[in-house]
């Protein structure tokens, strides 16, 4: 496989992993800084199941990064994550816009 090809494959495994609206909502909560499992949780009101299945998701993507805090994980966007002016993100593929 070509690498453009490659590079192709992979930013739609990122935009599949994205289509998911949760997903999105977590990505949006860490543009601005890492955040605890907990705090993420108090804003978007989701089982902590529920919550730790997306991150797991966005984990095996390569979008965030877990860091143990102690006894609380600290998720951060990913290194090859770039936030770009406003409320971006270079995915490496495409630019993802949040309003």
């Amino acid at each position: 496989m070509k690498n453009s090809s490659k590079k192709q494959v992979n930013c739609v495994e990122k935009l599949k992993v994205l289509a998911d609206e949760t997903r999105l909502a977590v990505l949006e909560l860490l543009i601005d800084s890492p955040k605890h499992v907990g705090e993420m949780n108090a804003i978007l009101g989701l089982e902590q199941s529920l919550l730790s299945h997306h991150l797991q998701v966005l984990r095996r993507s390569q979008l965030v990064v877990p860091l143990r805090d102690g006894k609380t994980i600290l998720y951060h966007l990913a290194p090859e994550v770039e936030v770009t002016t406003g409320k971006a993100l270079n995915l490496g593929c495409c630019v993802l816009c949040f309003n």
